[in-house]
Parts: C-alpha cells; structure tokens; sequence
C-alpha cells in the first residue's frame, strides 16, 4: 500500500499521473475558493471559528467526489 502511494506522488509531481494536469488544477482551485468564501461567510454571520472549519471541512469533503468525478489518469 505505502509503495502505491509513493508511486503516484512521483507520478503526480512528474505530471504524468493525470491525462490532463491543468484540468485538475481548475478543479482543485474551484474547491479551494468554495471553502474559503464558505469559511468566510460561516464566520462573518457569527459561527466559532472551530466549528466553521470543521463544517467547511465537511461540506468540501463531501464535494470533491463530484468536482473529480471526470477526471482521467494516464
């Protein structure tokens, strides 16, 4: 198990473990920018900081199956 996962952080840090890299990248930015505005909104309507990451956490978790779900390896 621990040789898989070393082979594809070698593959991904190489580029070649994705068919198209920047498609990931776009994907990866668009959940970036949901937790943080997310993140944002939860504290500035007044929820404990704790509590607001752990619920982002959770929210972009359970988002990522689907922001991912397209993508192609090599």
């Amino acid at each position: 198990m621990w040789g898989m996962f070393i082979n594809s952080l070698q593959l991904l840090f190489k580029g070649k473990l994705f068919r198209d890299p920047l498609e990931v990248f776009k994907k990866w930015l668009v959940g970036l920018v949901a937790a943080t505005v997310l993140l944002v909104v939860l504290v500035k309507v007044g929820v404990v900081l704790w509590l607001a990451v752990v619920l982002v956490a959770l929210g972009i978790g359970a988002l990522q199956p689907w922001l991912f779900r397209d993508l192609k390896y090599n």
